[in-house]
């Protein structure tokens, strides 16, 4: 088997053995269910904070940044139920329940955290109090981010209708540049994974450690998002084993799918990241005893050419 074939078993059975074995199904049951629960909390403290804010259009832009890359049949049923929940008027930014909200929408990230910690194969040595305030800065920026981009919804158009008034050649160009919901969903998500692979996980790791699990996850995350419609559209019916709570359980099921992908690109970093540093010291160690190779063979032919004269002196 060539080198590199091998390399790449190696590190795909090292990555999946360890997801096997640190109980990966059930941190992405765990992750799943805890990115639920943290939605609604989500957009309810977003919503909050960009009214306070002056950016009206967050509800919108959050509903559409976070559902559009989903496929239709999982994704609509449960923005319906947000739009209906985010239509509901609340009091100021400072109330208990929208600081509960922001509290639960902050124990997704920690769920997020707690899986790369084991799939980075690293201990925590964070204070619980940091992590949590931590990961309440997470949702702070996130929402900040939504606020300016649903901000953007507005100038965007009076932009592009100042360069068809005054660059007409150039409005084609400028359309597809200002296609947000494709780049802008795209951006955010590649360097959300940058951001949790890089800090939110203990540890230290450089850029080039995490691309390669990031890519994967977006790749596979695509994947895995066609053939799951497919699934339902051809073969699934929940409606008829779950009733009620069919639209839940497919959102629960298509989660738990994304949640493995990611941990899995985690655990393909810490693999690679494992048998790179193998190969360092194996290669060190190597080029170590191939120095002292030559060294010891000429020190023992002196020896060897000592012994000679010292027996040929005797035999004088």
């Amino acid at each position: 088997m060539p080198t590199a074939l091998r390399t790449i078993y190696k590190v795909i059975y090292d990555a999946v053995f360890h997801f096997v074995e640190d109980d990966g199904f059930a941190m992405a049951s765990h992750v799943a269910l805890s990115t639920l629960l943290a939605v609604f909390p989500f957009l309810i403290f977003g919503t909050a904070l960009a009214s306070f804010l002056g950016a009206s259009q967050f509800s919108s832009t959050a509903v559409h940044l976070i559902f559009d890359t989903w496929p239709e049949a999982i994704a609509k049923p449960l923005a319906d139920q947000v739009v209906q929940v985010l239509t509901i008027p609340r009091g100021g930014l400072l109330t208990i329940s929208v600081l509960a909200a922001a509290y639960f929408a902050s124990n997704g990230v920690e769920a997020l955290r707690i899986s790369l910690n084991r799939a980075y194969r690293v201990p925590e040595t964070r204070p619980w109090y940091f992590n949590r305030l931590a990961s309440l800065g997470y949702v702070l920026i996130a929402v900040l981010i939504f606020a300016i981009l649903s901000i953007l919804l507005v100038a965007v158009p009076l932009a592009l209708n100042y360069t068809r008034q005054w660059l007409p050649k150039l409005a084609d160009i400028f359309d597809i540049v200002f296609s947000w919901r494709i780049y802008g969903t795209i951006f955010l998500l590649l360097a959300g994974l940058m951001i949790l692979h890089l800090w939110l996980a203990a540890g230290r790791r450089r850029v080039f450690d995490v691309i390669p699990g990031v890519i994967l996850t977006l790749v596979f995350w695509s994947i895995g998002a066609l053939l799951f419609a497919y699934y339902l559209s051809t073969f699934a019916n929940y409606t008829a084993t779950y009733a009620g709570l069919a639209s839940v359980m497919i959102v629960l099921i298509f989660l738990y799918m994304l949640a493995v992908i990611f941990i899995m690109g985690a655990e393909i970093n810490a693999a690679l990241m494992k048998f790179r540093v193998r190969r360092l010291l194996f290669g060190k160690a190597a080029s170590r005893s191939a120095a002292e190779a030559p060294a010891e063979k000429q020190s023992s032919e002196s020896r060897g050419e000592s012994e000679a004269d010292a027996a040929a002196k005797l035999r004088r």
